[in-house]
């Protein structure tokens, strides 16, 4: 390992010159096997990485996550994918070990927002990982080590360009950490907050039942949004985040964001859009596009005559406003993280439209009674952590 590494450019082509390097003169705790990864490349990959190490030490499972511009698109732990998962993650063709189906949940639930993602693995990855990488459109993998045969796929991927990070899983950062913004220097303390079910014992809604399930989707979803840019919120089912909303200056329309993104994760297992008839060899973009628009607000973009037929061997037949309300009714059992209080009812209202049941968040506002009364009229179970989980 070396102490610096010098990059193609900083954030944008412009910004020159541009490294990473250990202020303190020790070694990097990471090594470029692969590719020439740039100034957004390592900060996805140190972001993601030690969100998925925080995933497998709370868990104890295999994880991934799936990361765009500093946030996750996606973050899950290994657990076996039902045939419609396999369908709606398009891996019925391969076979998955536990670190893959960890992957595969983390880019399938938005894969929209996971085009040209970055990939953190938590666990060696091995070739049943790789060959799922080598599908997909993505800049780069971080992991703390490769077998032989992974590497020699990853290291053919993008025409031997694709960026192959191995970190070191021993490394312990600096508890102080720094940061210059205008060329003035900030200094903290990191944030060491261990996530963990302790953080649900203080159950303030009528509803106290929260299962063994609901705990380790809640765990994940603030897992993920102690490195999610705030304002954030996430929605978590099935071991895996199924909508994050990120950066948002307002809460409720963070939960807009992600809610919409769980209902599109929900609606893509309808029998209509798991039926699509679509052409053959149409570019994995191309569908992911097409089933985008096809439950989204504008169908039309793929339904229009002289449209469709580049996509589908024949016209599908529209999927109406009152058959997805009918099944989004069908979603259930949702956990929502949040990473500060929610100031009204609004963010439980509108979670409840997905499904959501179990509620984490740190409480504090002084609006409290009013979100709790609004759980309570729902049947939600609510968990104040006392947490915050701003991450900037």
């Amino acid at each position: 390992m070396a102490n610096q590494l010098e990059l193609k450019y900083g954030m944008n082509p412009n910004q020159k010159p541009a490294r990473i390097y250990m202020q303190d003169g020790s070694d990097l705790p990471v090594k470029v096997l692969n590719g020439r990864p740039g100034y957004i490349n390592f900060l996805d990959a140190l972001n993601s990485w030690q969100l998925v190490k925080e995933l497998k030490a709370a868990t104890g499972l295999p994880s991934a996550a799936s990361f765009k511009h500093v946030s996750p698109a996606g973050a899950a732990v290994a657990s076996p994918l039902s045939d419609i998962d396999k369908q709606i993650y398009f891996t019925d063709d391969v076979d998955l070990s536990p670190l893959a189906c960890a992957y595969a949940r983390a880019r399938g639930a938005d894969r929209m927002s996971s085009y040209g993602d970055f990939a953190a693995l938590s666990d060696i990855c091995d070739k049943a990982t790789a060959l799922l990488l080598k599908k997909e459109v993505s800049d780069g993998v971080i992991a703390p080590g490769y077998t032989q045969e992974a590497l020699e796929i990853l290291c053919a991927k993008k025409k031997g360009k694709y960026n192959v990070i191995q970190i070191d899983p021993s490394y312990v950062p600096n508890p102080i950490e720094h940061k210059q913004v205008f060329g003035v220097t900030f200094e903290q303390g990191r944030n060491n907050s261990v996530i963990s079910q302790d953080l649900f014992s203080n159950i303030v809604t009528k509803n106290k039942d929260l299962p063994e399930e609901a705990k380790r989707d809640l765990m994940i979803s603030l897992i993920a949004l102690k490195y999610t840019q705030s304002n954030s919120v996430a929605y978590a089912k099935d071991g895996q985040c199924i909508g994050i909303g990120a950066g948002q200056q307002s809460r409720v329309h963070c939960t807009r964001l992600a809610g919409s993104k769980a209902d599109n994760w929900w609606l893509r297992q309808n029998e209509k859009v798991l039926s699509l008839p679509f052409v053959e060899k149409i570019r994995r973009a191309d569908r992911d596009n097409c089933i985008d628009n096809y439950i989204g607000e504008h169908p039309e973009d793929v339904l229009a005559d002289g449209v469709w037929e580049q996509f589908f061997t024949r016209k599908p037949e529209p999927f109406t406003k009152e058959e997805k309300l009918a099944w989004l009714k069908e979603l259930k059992n949702v956990s929502l993280g949040s990473d500060a209080f929610f100031p009204f009812g609004d963010n439980i209202e509108r979670a409840h439209l997905s499904g959501v049941k179990y509620v984490a968040e740190p409480g504090g506002s002084i609006r409290d009674d009013n979100v709790i009364e609004t759980a309570d009229k729902y049947d939600m179970v609510m968990a104040f952590t006392g947490l915050r989980l701003f991450h900037h």
